[in-house]
């Protein structure tokens, strides 16, 4: 069988590590991302290569235009498959997070913020829509989080950017859904990684009762969701997902 193609932006932990084994083991073959951690990156491809799969890693930082472009060429250059010179599935989850009051925020950290969860989500959509266009065919999925249907205190910079990402997704759909490319989000409530390391164990508890299941989410959760958005029907797009585990 042929081999479809997915790039996986922030892979070498968390959500996107995840989603770039769950695709590779459905028979992805996966470009595999980060800006830094490049020994993780290593033990990702040794793992899906372990495991049968196949994948291309692609370190950059997407939230600069010419790093992406870059990552694109070789994207374009891989015959790994029948669908080489583009991609089929396009998961934007390279993301950043950042806790503490707005007006203590410097203008770096907010460019850095934006840059990371919501410029590199239009970076990598600019260069895959001609290709999925060219073959009226395509997923985008972009991992967004409830922060940025609600908002939260704290987060003003982070919700921001993922509310700005979940306006991408709902009316980038409306823009490819003639050319059936599918466009979705999945906003993630806590999920178990790195990101919410920095609770202690009291305030994960405390966190834990305020959400419905009584527990985080998982990464493998997410990728599940990932993989299903790939492969649902078509007339499934513009939909922004919440997983918080009914948080909201």
């Amino acid at each position: 069988m042929d081999k479809k193609n997915v790039l996986v932006t922030g892979s070498s932990r968390g959500i996107g590590r995840a989603c770039a084994l769950a695709f590779a083991k459905a028979g992805y073959h996966v470009f595999i991302n980060c800006r830094t951690g490049l020994a993780m990156l290593d033990t990702l491809e040794k793992e899906i290569l372990d495991a049968g799969g196949s994948c291309t890693q692609v370190p950059g930082d997407v939230s600069d235009p010419d790093t992406v472009r870059s990552i694109f060429r070789t994207i374009a250059g891989c015959s790994t498959s029948s669908a080489s010179g583009g991609l089929d599935v396009l998961i934007n989850n390279a993301g950043v997070s950042y806790f503490g009051l707005l007006n203590d925020m410097s203008d770096e950290e907010w460019q850095m913020i934006m840059g990371t969860n919501l410029s590199s989500a239009f970076y990598c959509c600019r260069e895959a829509i001609p290709y999925m266009v060219s073959r009226k065919q395509g997923r985008i999925i972009n991992i967004s989080s409830m922060w940025g249907v609600a908002g939260a205190s704290c987060e003003a910079a982070y919700s921001a950017s993922k509310a700005g990402l979940n306006g991408l997704t709902q009316a980038l759909a409306k823009e490819l859904a003639p050319s059936n490319i599918q466009v979705n989000a999945i906003a993630c409530g806590v999920i178990d990684t790195e990101m919410n390391a920095r609770l202690s164990e009291e305030e994960q508890n405390a966190l834990k009762e305020e959400i419905p299941a009584g527990r985080f989410g998982t990464a493998d959760e997410a990728a599940d969701l990932a993989l299903m958005l790939a492969e649902a029907p078509g007339y499934l797009t513009g939909q922004i997902i919440r997983m918080d585990g009914g948080f909201l």
